[in-house]
């Protein structure tokens, strides 16, 4: 790791009513990338050119419209992003930008979807469900796909083992790699209100589709990711579970967020 401010600066979006937050659900990642030698700042208020700059790493966590604060999680669901914004992120990206876009389960997909749309990403307004093995990915059964993230520099950065809770499942473009993929025994329910399911609620499998993604876009840089407590280290409840990089199972999930910052950095090729 890198001597702590010594490292690019990277922005957390705070200004589109995001449920992680950098001092919020989000310290535990804000410290671990403040630990490898980053800088990690908020950036609050809509996106425009001027704003976005001087900003070399992006992180975008779960958005959401204002319609859909306040846990009104039901539909519809629209973007949290205008038009321009989105334009003006392309543009950024084009030019050398690096994004790391983090959306979890419904309603935040539909929050996003068209920005995700705009990279050749599919979003669904989804929770996902592993009937077999829960919340694992794993490189022995192929769900942790070998490539320049998952192996890192060395033997000491490689992931093997990836600790989830629920999320999104997305389709990504041809020109993207996928990072975790889910495997036959992995389902998507998609209600109309969070955590509300039924007999109706439509059932999709999910073979094949992803929950992390790359790719190159222009002179920028792209990583998407479909749940966002694996990296974060929250205590869910009323069980008082552990969700994220503080899981007694996970031991490799901030090796992989670290990756992912590296690779959007440029020091992972």
């Amino acid at each position: 790791m890198s001597k702590p401010g010594t490292g690019t600066t990277i922005y957390i979006d705070e200004g589109h009513n995001n449920f992680h937050t950098k001092d919020g659900r989000y310290k535990p990642f804000s410290n671990l990338l403040a630990k490898d030698g980053y800088l990690v700042e908020s950036l609050s208020g809509e996106f425009d050119s001027k704003k976005l700059e001087n900003v070399k790493i992006l992180i975008i966590v779960n958005p959401l419209n204002v319609i859909n604060t306040n846990n009104r999680w039901y539909l519809p669901t629209p973007s949290a992003y205008t038009e321009k914004e989105i334009v003006e992120i392309i543009k950024w990206v084009n030019q050398g930008g690096s994004l790391f876009l983090i959306v979890d389960h419904m309603p935040w997909p539909g929050a996003t979807e068209a920005l995700a749309k705009a990279f050749g990403f599919t979003f669904y307004n989804s929770f996902t469900l592993d009937v077999v093995n829960p919340s694992y990915f794993l490189t022995n059964n192929g769900t942790i796909v070998q490539n320049v993230i998952t192996t890192g520099r060395n033997t000491s950065e490689k992931v093997n083992v990836i600790t989830n809770t629920e999320g999104q499942a997305f389709k990504i473009p041809p020109d993207a790699t996928p990072i975790l993929l889910f495997d036959n025994s992995s389902l998507m329910l998609m209600p109309d209100t969070a955590w509300s399911f039924h007999s109706k609620t439509p059932l999709v499998n999910i073979k094949g589709w992803s929950q992390s993604a790359y790719k190159l876009e222009g002179k920028g840089r792209i990583v998407v990711n479909g749940e966002a407590s694996m990296f974060s280290a929250q205590i869910g409840q009323p069980s008082n579970r552990k969700m994220g990089m503080n899981r007694d199972d996970a031991p490799d999930n901030y090796k992989l967020l670290l990756n992912i910052i590296h690779w959007l950095d440029g020091k992972l090729d």
